[in-house]
């Protein structure tokens, strides 16, 4: 009975041995976070420390938005230290890290935040043309950045100044989200603006918008001419007035208006001009027979001008043809104008050739020192009757059974 207290009072102080031995291997073994900042400035060493225990040296696993890493340890007087790599140190935001420990699972997080400095300053802005009125508006969109690339903190100051005409102005703005914007209005009246923006002493380049006339309002239109006979040479130019939008601002140059010409047979001709300081010209040759125009003039689903009519005046009442060499060869002449002076070179004079009452080729020439003559090929034209039409300056003349040979 004796030795079987023995054995059992041997076994118990074993056990509490064991379970001695076990608490101070786990005291020993035990890692503990020493570093108390969680918030540290971008491009600041950052060095996170740990309790040691028996030459233990654990790896650090580091994640942020950029990617993730694992640090080795180093031991300092019983510290464990883990140096935060420049890639993640320079760049602002959360760090989250977690010690690999097998007994001791440590986790946790610091922040990085930016410095309240502006090295340089990135500028965008647009649409580079907006409309006078003062309902278009351009974007001014800001990114200050510190040293390292980083986005300024929250709410930092931006002045966003513009000068148009005789005013300056300057705006306060604050960074939001990393950026600061503002959107600027167009004033009543047309021109250039000059826009820059500054932040914490540091100014970005100057930028310029063109503030153009609004849609323009319907115009007036002219005509002038060196006279109103129907020659074909002469010119008339149609001009417009001075073309503005509603806010009496001129138009931009360049303004196309288009002139749209209808004659007495429902024809429409089309001439075309660009404004010059509000101005639009374009240029249409006379007709070549007596004629009625009607001219309306359009910028293209914006505005459009008055109509006004012009009458042009037959420059030829009659004109003679000669039949020669067996009637192959037809001189048309002298074509004379309104002072009994020859034609302009470059009258269009058409000549049409029937065989058995069939209409079998058409010649066209022009005029030159006032006649036209056709030429008639016998390899073309064999020998026989054929009739004759000949058209100029809106008159026909015909000639039925000439024969050729």
């Amino acid at each position: 009975m004796q030795l079987k207290l023995t054995y059992l009072f041997l076994f118990g102080l074993i056990l509490v041995s064991s379970f001695a031995m076990v608490q101070q291997n786990e005291s020993a073994t035990k890692i503990e976070l020493l570093s108390t900042d969680t918030n540290f400035e971008v491009g600041q060493t950052i060095v996170l420390k740990f309790s040691a225990s028996q030459n233990d040296k654990p790896l650090l696993y580091c994640s942020n938005s950029y990617g993730s890493t694992l640090i080795s340890a180093t031991i300092k007087n019983e510290t464990l230290e883990f140096l935060i790599p420049e890639n993640m140190s320079k760049k602002t935001g959360v760090v989250n890290w977690k010690l690999l420990h097998n007994t001791n699972a440590l986790s946790g997080k610091f922040s990085i935040q930016p410095k309240a400095e502006v090295a340089t300053m990135e500028t965008y802005i647009g649409p580079p043309s907006i409309e006078a009125g003062g309902t278009d508006y351009t974007m001014l969109v800001v990114i200050p950045t510190d040293s390292l690339d980083n986005p300024v903190p929250q709410n930092t100051l931006v002045n966003a100044k513009h000068q148009f005409l005789d005013s300056e102005e300057s705006e306060a703005i604050y960074t939001n989200n990393l950026i600061a914007f503002k959107n600027i209005y167009s004033k009543k009246e047309s021109g250039r603006m000059l826009i820059s923006s500054e932040s914490l002493g540091v100014n970005s380049k100057e930028f310029t918008i063109n503030v153009a006339a609004a849609i323009p309002t319907d115009f007036t239109i002219s005509a002038a001419r060196p006279h109103d006979y129907a020659d074909g040479n002469q010119i008339t130019t149609f001009s417009t007035s001075i073309i503005k939008d509603k806010q009496n601002n001129v138009v931009s140059d360049g303004t196309f208006v288009t002139f749209f010409i209808k004659n007495q047979k429902q024809n429409i001709l089309k001439t075309t001009g660009t404004t010059i300081n509000g101005v639009a010209t374009a240029k249409m040759i006379h007709p070549d027979f007596a004629d009625d125009w009607k001219i309306t003039a359009y910028v293209d689903s914006m505005s459009e001008s008055n109509s006004i009519s012009l009458n042009y005046k037959q420059v030829i009442e009659d004109f003679e043809v000669a039949f020669e060499d067996n009637n192959r060869t037809i001189t048309i002449g002298p074509l004379q104008s309104f002072m009994q002076q020859m034609i302009p070179d470059g009258l269009y004079v058409k000549l049409n050739i029937y065989k058995d009452n069939q209409l079998i080729d058409t010649l066209t020439k022009t005029s030159f020192n006032g006649y036209v003559t056709f030429k008639l090929k016998p390899a073309i034209y064999q020998d026989g009757d054929y009739n004759f039409s000949i058209s100029t300056a809106g008159l026909t003349k015909e000639f039925n059974s000439k024969k050729l040979w």
